[in-house]
């Protein structure tokens, strides 16, 4: 383990202090053993079930789509796309479009991985509570338990036209108590005679995104004690990586701080109004550099197409330069300010991020689902 002084988390307030912010940087390699809820543990029958209520399309309104459709492993369990298009379209990743007519926004917000989920939320010391893990870009809600209903409520994710918020997990539920093969697999799962329940479907659900865990990248061996793990130059981007201050807000063994911070990212034009973030403050959580090679585009609303894009990115906001005309350059987190980053430096730094990438998740997709429907939805 490394342990530096670094810089603190920002509140979320467009009006920054001119403080240094102090805090602890460390860095470490995941855990090879993973946390459940109390409430939730782990079983080879919850994962199974989860596995395929998360390819299963029965789930969204118009039955078109999965959690797959965007969580897909050919693309790291993310998505080639700056943002989202859930109901009423057609292709997986790049390819995917939306049908003719169509009234159904896009999702604002890229889709993060699925992997390593299960650690969301860890600190510096490796400690974390998985029933109060940080969850999307805005950090409104806790466990993978609550992440994942919240796609199903939502209307241009899953739930698309036809049923409300308020009762589409209602509707989903009731189709499942149809399916005979659901009752059973519930009932293995739970072992509860009324199985099939709103609260049981999070549940299976997150236990199968917990099984998606990728912790013997390079980087993890190497801080495990093998030196050989990672080139030289490799080594010299993580220095560099600790030295200009990218460390400040990704540190710990997931490589974030999973804090709010105000950047002033570019907008996504696609989107017919700029995102304002956790309390309309412009700040996003911080995501975690693990998998990078899975998740481009890059930001919370995928405005950055690569890692030089997104280091560039950086160099401007360090020299006070805007690159969002709602948040002026005195609205920038303070992290900023520690921000020491030159063009020659990139090229180490990109090279010691790539030791995170790990593609020794679950690969193998269902060859159907209990449903009869297409297997991750709509993407053929």
């Amino acid at each position: 383990m490394i342990l530096f002084s670094g810089c603190k988390d920002s509140n979320v307030k467009r009006k920054r202090s001119s403080e240094r912010p102090t805090t602890i940087v460390r860095f470490a390699g995941l855990p090879e053993t993973i946390k459940s809820p109390k409430d939730n543990p782990a079983s080879p029958e919850k994962v199974e079930l989860g596995k395929l209520l998360f390819y299963d399309p029965i789930l969204s309104g118009n039955k078109d789509v999965a959690c797959a459709t965007c969580h897909h492993p050919n693309t790291g369990y993310a998505e080639f796309l700056d943002i989202s298009m859930g109901a009423n379209a057609h292709g997986l990743g790049s390819k995917r479009r939306f049908n003719v007519p169509n009234d159904i926004p896009f999702v604002k917000r890229n889709a993060q991985t699925i992997i390593n989920t299960a650690f969301n939320g860890m600190d510096v010391f490796n400690s974390y509570t998985p029933e109060n893990a940080s969850m999307f870009w805005d950090d409104r809600v806790k466990s993978l338990e609550k992440q994942a209903l919240e796609p199903i409520k939502a209307l241009e994710e899953m739930r698309g036209h036809g049923h409300s918020e308020e009762g589409i997990l209602d509707v989903v539920v009731e189709r499942l108590k149809q399916i005979p093969e659901y009752q059973k697999l519930f009932g293995l799962a739970f072992e509860e005679s009324e199985a099939i329940s709103v609260e049981n479907l999070g549940k299976a659900i997150a236990a199968f995104e917990r099984s998606l865990v990728t912790n013997n990248s390079r980087f993890d061996r190497y801080m495990r004690g093998d030196k050989e793990a990672i080139l030289i130059s490799e080594q010299e981007g993580f220095e560099l990586f600790q030295k200009v201050g990218c460390a400040n807000c990704h540190n710990g063994p997931m490589f974030s701080d999973y804090k709010p911070h105000v950047l002033g990212v570019p907008e996504n034009r696609k989107l017919p109004a700029p995102d304002a973030g956790i309390g309309d403050s412009f700040a996003f959580r911080t995501p975690t550099l693990r998998n990078l090679r899975f998740t481009a585009p890059y930001m919370h609303n995928g405005s950055l197409k690569n890692l030089q894009r997104v280091l560039e990115f950086y160099e401007d906001i360090a020299n006070s330069k805007e690159r969002n005309p709602h948040v002026p350059k005195e609205g920038f987190d303070p992290f900023v300010r520690e921000l020491k980053l030159s063009v020659k430096e990139m090229s180490l730094i990109i090279s010691f991020l790539n030791t995170l990438n790990d593609d020794s998740f679950d690969k193998e997709i269902p060859q159907s689902v209990p449903s009869g429907l297409p297997v991750g939805g709509n993407i053929d």
